[in-house]
């Protein structure tokens, strides 16, 4: 008989329960209802750059290589045996530095005998214009007959012919013993030598290569260009995107394998005025000083192209800029403080910016920071840029060491 009773009890609290939840969603509804739309959601802090158009630096890389401005492969000139290899393999030697010594006695033989003939021709000339001395006055008296006088000149014209080719021979013996004494050109780095002490060099075929020298101060650093970069290159020159400073005033720096800088400034030297049909690119040739022998033949070096600005140029930091189906855009700050996009055309970088060609002007407000959160129509609000944080003070580091 009690049952229904407590079963009554139960639901009347539920009822009262549900009740007071309608009627608190009701309020809670009607309240933000009553709220103005513009608080629907708070502004979003964002940091903004203003676009200012400035004349900017533009730097152009390529991968380039170094090489010796000069090679020269030392070879042997006469026939003789190696007495003496006379500099350390692989060093740098210098101009009229002694490196290879030939057995020189058979050539100072054959000098000497060339003189000793030299001397016996110089003595029939001697004999021979006494013989015509003689002559002559005899002939004006017709002492002697014609073909006497005829013969005396001619033994004088044969005796002169013979010195001279005397002095012929002695200068070729005289080249010769100096061929043995054999000098670098040049100043560079030497390679191995080819031969050993003792063994034969024969001027003919292969056998006369004794070493090579590299000359590595200045040195050429070789790298190409492009087709498609030099058309890009001249069609933003004709548009007036860039002013170079011509050829022979680029500036040219190097950036080594482990990211340094090099410290020597290069000039280009050398443009070839035709593609290359196998790697279709423009070979080019820059020289650089290497008074240190920092750089050798062989090395891989990024080459750095200075000295061309680009008028007027509109930058923005690359986290500014976003990609979207259509392309790249950044958000602006429009002038009721709400995100506009506008869609932007990029070029080149410039450090950590974009180089924007099209699509913004002077005194639009760039959103940097905060640009990803944002909605086309979202509001904004601005805020300054954050200070760089200070550099930690450095301590010594006798200091670090101490417990």
């Amino acid at each position: 008989m009690y049952t229904p009773h407590r079963l009554q009890q139960p639901l009347s609290a539920l009822s009262r329960a549900l009740a007071a939840l309608i009627v608190s969603g009701f309020i809670t509804t009607a309240a933000l209802a009553q709220q103005p739309a513009g608080q629907a959601r708070p502004p979003t802090p964002v940091t903004v750059v203003d676009i200012k158009p400035e004349n900017t630096p533009a730097t152009f890389e390529f991968t380039g290589k170094t090489a010796s401005s000069r090679q020269v492969q030392i070879n042997a000139r006469v026939e003789g045996y190696l007495d003496k290899i006379a500099y350390v393999e692989g060093s740098l030697v210098k101009t009229g530095q002694l490196l290879f010594q030939l057995d020189p006695k058979p050539f100072q033989a054959a000098l000497d005998s060339a003189k000793a003939t030299l001397a016996q021709q110089e003595a029939s000339l001697t004999r021979a214009r006494q013989t015509l001395a003689r002559v002559k006055p005899l002939a004006k008296q017709n002492a002697v007959s014609q073909q006497d006088l005829d013969n005396s000149i001619a033994g004088e014209l044969t005796a002169l012919a013979q010195v001279q080719a005397a002095k012929a021979q002695v200068d070729t013996a005289q080249l010769n013993l100096g061929y043995t004494t054999i000098k670098s050109p040049l100043t560079g780095l030497s390679s191995s030598a080819n031969f050993r002490e003792g063994a034969l060099i024969t001027p003919a075929g292969n056998n006369n290569q004794l070493t090579t020298i590299v000359q590595i101060d200045p040195m050429w650093v070789n790298f190409g260009v492009g087709e498609n970069e030099v058309l890009k290159i001249r069609d933003q020159q004709e548009k007036g995107q860039l002013k170079g400073p011509g050829l022979s005033k680029v500036q040219v720096e190097l950036i080594l394998a482990d990211g340094s800088s090099y410290p020597q400034k290069g000039q280009i030297t050398f443009v070839d005025p035709m593609v290359n049909a196998q790697t279709g690119t423009y070979n080019i040739r820059a020289v650089v000083p290497n008074p240190n022998n920092q750089l050798s033949p062989g090395q891989f070096v990024r080459v750095q192209l200075k000295g061309a600005v680009r008028p007027n140029a509109i930058m923005v930091p690359q986290v500014a800029v976003m990609q979207g189906p259509s392309g790249k855009f950044v958000f602006v700050v429009g002038p009721d403080n709400t995100a506009v996009p506008k869609p932007i055309q990029v070029g080149d970088w410039y450090g950590d910016q974009w180089i924007v060609n099209s699509g913004l002007e002077t005194g639009d407000r760039v959103v940097v920071d905060g640009a990803v959160r944002l909605q086309p129509g979202a509001p904004v609000q601005i805020r300054p840029a954050a200070a760089p944080a200070p550099e930690p003070a450095k301590v010594p580091s006798a200091t670090l060491l101490k417990p």
